[in-house]
């Protein structure tokens, strides 16, 4: 089924790129995004390790955010669960409170780890570049988790477990008016109050959209890449994006480890919700 939809995607790109008439559109659809004050540039935004705020962000823009997803874990399931808030208090300033959960219906046969609420997760991003000659914006962020026990050690053990710090570092560029590549990275140092150890890896993230002319809708490929000091992880994610209403969109992604020693396929559904979005 998954080869099914990236032949789907394929497709879809090859009908779009080959009708002119769509040209017109994205000109169209794109000037009505980007040429009001101050500059924005429209960019395809990955749907599971998504931004903060789009890059360039408008003072006011507002966003809710509900996710699902389910990952095979070779002996037991792993459900996923979000709900996140991110808003712009300030032009290209963006702000977000996320709450991720993972949750274990196969926990009580021992070989699955307990249900929990992940951390208490707060990030911001601020744009410090945007170029209408070069279709490019750069944003500079930091995430930070303050983590916690599971459920079942609530009133028995400590609540918070540890500190995540991740300062991130954006760079996205669209190619004419379709294509779209985007870069996230930056160092995660994962700090546990148990032992006052501090683990360091990197996340790397690369990601290639088609955007479908004239809408906000887009196909595309998001690769999660984890780096260690002995280790390196990755997971090809195709994903596409579809506008329900003018403020509603639904991000569908399927999850394709390279290993799979601990982890198989995985799927993930993301809700986008925009208070107050305007055409």
């Amino acid at each position: 089924m998954r080869l099914t939809i990236v032949l789907l995607m394929i497709a879809i790109i090859g009908v779009k790129a080959q009708n002119p008439e769509k040209k017109e559109q994205d000109s169209v659809y794109i000037d009505e995004i980007e040429k009001q004050a101050p500059v924005k540039i429209l960019h395809a935004e990955p749907l599971y390790i998504d931004l903060i705020r789009d890059l360039g962000a408008r003072k006011g823009e507002k966003e809710w955010n509900v996710g699902f997803g389910i990952t095979d874990r070779s002996v037991y399931d792993e459900y996923e669960a979000l709900v996140e808030y991110e808003w712009a208090p300030l032009d290209r300033l963006g702000l977000e409170v996320e709450l991720p959960f993972s949750i274990y219906p196969s926990g009580m046969n021992g070989n699955a780890p307990s249900s929990k609420l992940n951390s208490l997760k707060i990030a911001g991003q601020y744009s410090f570049f945007v170029s209408e000659k070069f279709n490019t914006s750069m944003a500079i962020g930091y995430i930070h988790e303050l983590e916690l026990t599971e459920f079942v050690n609530y009133g028995t053990e400590q609540l918070f477990t540890g500190n995540v710090y991740n300062p991130f570092y954006i760079v996205a560029k669209r190619w004419g008016s379709n294509f779209h590549s985007l870069l996230y990275t930056g160092p995660q140092f994962l700090h546990h109050f148990s032992n006052g150890l501090v683990e360091t890896n990197w996340q790397i993230n690369s990601n290639f959209h088609y955007m479908i002319s004239g809408t906000r809708n887009f196909i595309g490929i998001e690769l999660n890449k984890n780096v260690g000091t002995d280790y390196f992880d990755m997971t090809i994610r195709p994903q596409m994006r579809l506008g329900i209403m003018d403020n509603l969109l639904i991000g569908i992604v399927a999850g394709v480890p390279i290993s799979r020693d601990n982890e198989r396929f995985s799927t993930f559904l993301r809700l986008i919700y925009e208070p107050g979005h305007r055409k």
